[in-house]
């Protein structure tokens, strides 16, 4: 191993605070535009931390469940100002989506059913159909190199759609597959990191695991085991530990037990509540805080609904964050050995493959639930069909979800524009 040069000296940490807010201020449009953000603030425009040390931080955060970009944040503050310095950048990272997101929940639930509200809405529903079929096309290109892969999509997409089998028994059967295989190079290594780093793992994991699972513990404890604040925060914990690939494999997963299991809310309800997370600053994963605004709104006892609903977005957010946490601060000391591993990115390698097919999932189940009124739902064995009523096929949210995708793919046209056009053509619909 060649020793790396050593890196640039730290900026003050308040100069980095700034920063991170800026970071935090334009992270929209999803990880790969976070990601470049980052990249243009820290490496190209302050030179705090050099290109192949990024790179090296970004392929680290990629092996990890939960958002990347969240993640990179996190790590590349650590590696600034070590625990306070990572800290300051993941919760910064956060900040600005959670109070957005829980401002339109608010105004969701209170103003939701007026006409320009709803049209809004209707828009924004139908532009994230295209958003996701855009997402999956981008990602078969860059995943599905030859047959192994594309298999493990195909198996996963059957195991998803058609037998429901949980997600992440397809994700270790994934990655089960891969490490036997796919054949798959060593990560590049050789940055180390500064040795004042390599913190005590069992104490970081204990001190993490206390502050990820002991408000859930006093929940419990408070309200009972069957309290939807309890059940949220169960639930959205093992979310976190399976949400390889990003937000839209596993809101196939959140949508099947939040909408059909659970039933905090319905298959409308959550196509609006990705609609609006895909407007707002921060990790797409967040919409699964509205999942619990709602869920907690619908069963507030004993409290009132709004405080319930609140109390249910914080749950949700902290069950779903705190394990990044955990992940980046038990893991960076040991980057150099984990990226070094071919069989590791060789199950990373299975994983991604499946993440395609859980893409394919929840794009086929959204572009049923969008477009039409009315989905029956029929079993053979241990097969699940979802056979669509084609008389409430809803024209207008086909045209909306095709001029959407010409916009994305021919024009070229960004993320929130193509959203924002979408948005104002069902408002103007609903008020005329």
């Amino acid at each position: 191993m060649t020793d790396a040069p050593p890196p640039p000296a730290a900026p003050a940490f308040s100069e980095a605070l700034a920063a991170w807010r800026r970071v935090a201020l334009l992270s929209f449009g999803g990880p790969a535009a976070q990601i470049a953000v980052m990249h243009r603030i820290l490496v190209i425009e302050k030179a705090w931390i050099d290109e192949r040390r990024f790179l090296h931080a970004l392929n680290f955060c990629m092996l990890l469940p939960g958002p990347e970009a969240q993640q990179l944040a996190t790590y590349c503050g650590w590696l600034l100002h070590g625990v306070r310095g990572g800290l300051a950048a993941g919760l910064l990272f956060i900040l600005p989506g959670f109070l957005a997101i829980l401002a339109l929940s608010v105004l969701y639930v209170l103003h939701g059913d007026l006409p320009p509200v709803e049209g809004l809405l209707f828009g924004l529903k139908s532009a994230v159909l295209a958003v996701v079929l855009v997402a999956l096309d981008r990602l078969r290109r860059k995943t599905l190199r030859g047959g192994v892969r594309i298999g493990v999509a195909l198996g996963s997409f059957v195991a998803l759609f058609f037998l429901q089998l949980p997600f992440p028994l397809v994700i270790l059967s994934a990655a089960l597959v891969g490490a036997l295989w796919i054949r798959h190079e060593p990560a590049a290594t050789g940055i180390g990191l500064r040795p004042a780093r390599r913190a005590r793992p069992l104490v970081t994991l204990a001190a993490w695991l206390v502050i990820w699972l002991a408000p859930l513990v006093a929940l419990a404890l408070w309200l009972g085991e069957t309290h939807v604040l309890v059940r949220l925060g169960t639930f959205f914990s093992q979310v976190a530990v399976v949400s390889f690939g990003g937000a839209y494999a596993v809101l196939a997963y959140v949508a099947q037990h939040a909408v059909e299991a659970h039933q905090w809310l319905s298959p409308r309800e959550m196509l609006d509540g990705l609609g609006l997370a895909e407007t707002t600053p921060g990790p797409l994963i967040q919409v699964v805080q509205f999942v619990g605004f709602l869920a907690a709104w619908r069963a507030p006892e004993p409290f009132g609904p709004m405080l319930a609903a609140v109390l249910g977005s914080v749950v949700t957010t902290w069950v779903t964050f705190a394990p990044c946490f955990l992940w980046i601060f038990l893991g960076a000391p040991w980057v150099d050995r984990l990226l070094g591993r071919p069989r590791l990115a060789s199950a990373l390698a299975g994983v991604g493959a499946a993440v395609v097919g859980a893409l394919m999932n929840l794009s086929l189940w959204f572009a049923l639930h969008a477009l039409f009124g009315r989905v029956d739902e029929l079993h053979t064995g241990p097969v699940r069909w979802l056979v669509p009523d084609v008389s409430t096929l809803d024209w207008v949210a086909l045209a909306m979800a095709a001029a959407a995708l010409v916009l994305l793919t021919r024009f070229r046209l960004g993320l929130l524009p193509t959203l924002g056009l979408i948005a104002a053509a069902g408002a103007l619909r609903a008020v005329l």
